[in-house]
């Protein structure tokens, strides 16, 4: 959506309007929302597989259970639009997050870890669309690049989270983990607690344009795209971590999570900066090939430097294809078009854990290489797209 935003007119200012408090305050917001409250699970399964006894299967269950709250909290900003404005929803949505993470190892039942994460989910998708709506509706004037570097707050979040997690687990355990994440979950919290949820006072008049909604086929095959993507690109958020610690024992697989943060905290701005010089379904397409590519690397090949470079691909490209699609999805004029395609996008993420869960008793590597074939089917709807619309 926001590749689209190419004006560099200049906004009134007011209280908390510069649009670096903005961009400071959403990427916080962002970074605990998805960085830590979403993500860091990833690098603290491997601990919990190793001390809790937690099996491979129930660890896609609780995996799914926060990707369905998720879409829960997705379809309540759709269903009440004013959430999308509400400081009271980030506050709270802020503080329940926090709280789940630090209530993970005060339990030892899979229940209680599926419920606690599936209110993280929903608390998590709360944030992110008010920290984007923010962002959408503050920046607009001041071109994408900002608000490129705003989503790259998940990127931060996933990197801090990721170290952290690496030096707790040479010392501490799984406990110390969680714990741990939830008090970077406060630090964050506290430096968005501010941030601006309605629209800025504006004083200029804009005469919008009329459009029309390109054909039904072109939107359907960006649909389907992002679908298969939410499906592929969830297997290795979820499992990566883990499927590295078993073919490069050590530390390979936390450090490779925390590499995969620091590639995707300048990856939104980079591919918005790309977006100025190519079609976005090209760089869609470019995107999607390079992170097929990371997901089958360690399921095709052992040891460090296969790892590393898959973290790599991932960090680079998972928040660009998230821009793009929507991007495309806006430039179609389909009508609600970034409400349908974040609802086929978390229905892929449910998709994704429920069913590779089955195949990772005995390993990663079909689940993998099955995530990676769900994103080259993605590339090659993206494909057709490009063919079908000329200027997509």
């Amino acid at each position: 959506m926001f590749l689209a935003m190419k004006s560099r007119q200049m906004a009134p200012k007011g209280p908390n309007s510069s649009p670096r408090i903005v961009v400071g305050q959403a990427a916080a917001a962002l970074a605990v929302g998805m960085g830590v409250g979403r993500f860091v699970y990833t690098p603290v399964l491997p601990l919990m597989i190793a001390q809790a006894h937690l099996s491979q299967q129930a660890a896609g269950l609780i995996a799914t259970a926060n990707y369905f709250g998720y879409l829960l909290g997705a379809i309540a900003g759709i269903i009440v639009p004013r959430l999308l404005q509400s400081t009271l929803a980030l506050r709270t949505s802020l503080v329940v997050l926090t709280v789940t993470l630090a209530g993970m190892p005060l339990t030892d039942s899979v229940t209680g870890w599926l419920l606690l994460r599936l209110v993280a989910g929903v608390a998590s998708a709360l944030i992110f669309i008010i920290a984007a709506s923010s962002m959408f509706t503050r920046l607009r004037e001041y071109g994408s690049h900002l608000i490129g570097w705003g989503f790259g707050g998940v990127g931060a979040g996933i990197a801090a989270s990721g170290f952290l997690v690496l030096l707790l687990g040479c010392v501490s355990n799984w406990n110390a983990a969680w714990f741990a994440s939830a008090v970077l979950a406060a630090i964050f919290s506290t430096l968005c607690w501010t941030l601006k949820t309605g629209p800025p006072v504006s004083t200029t008049t804009v005469t919008p344009t009329p459009t029309h909604p390109g054909p039904l086929l072109w939107f359907v095959l960006i649909l389907i795209s992002y679908s298969l993507e939410g499906v592929g690109y969830i297997v290795a958020g979820t499992f990566l971590v883990a499927a590295i610690d078993q073919s490069a024992p050590g530390l390979t697989g936390a450090n490779a999570w925390t590499l995969v943060g620091l590639a995707a905290l300048p990856s939104t701005a980079f591919w918005a900066w790309l977006a100025y010089r190519f079609r976005r379904a090209t760089l869609l397409i470019a995107a999607l090939v390079a992170q097929a590519i990371g997901i089958a690397l360690p399921a095709l090949f052992g040891g460090a430097v296969p790892a590393l470079i898959s973290a790599l691909l991932f960090g680079a490209t998972f928040l660009g294809i998230a821009t793009l699609a929507l991007a495309i999805g806006s430039h179609l004029r389909f009508p609600r078009a970034t409400a349908l395609l974040t609802t086929g996008y978390s229905v892929g993420q449910i998709l994704g854990p429920l069913i590779v869960t089955p195949w990772v008793s005995h390993g990663y590597r079909e689940a993998l290489l099955f995530g990676a074939a769900a994103v080259v089917a993605a590339a090659a709807a993206a494909g057709t797209l490009r063919m079908k619309a000329p200027d997509a």
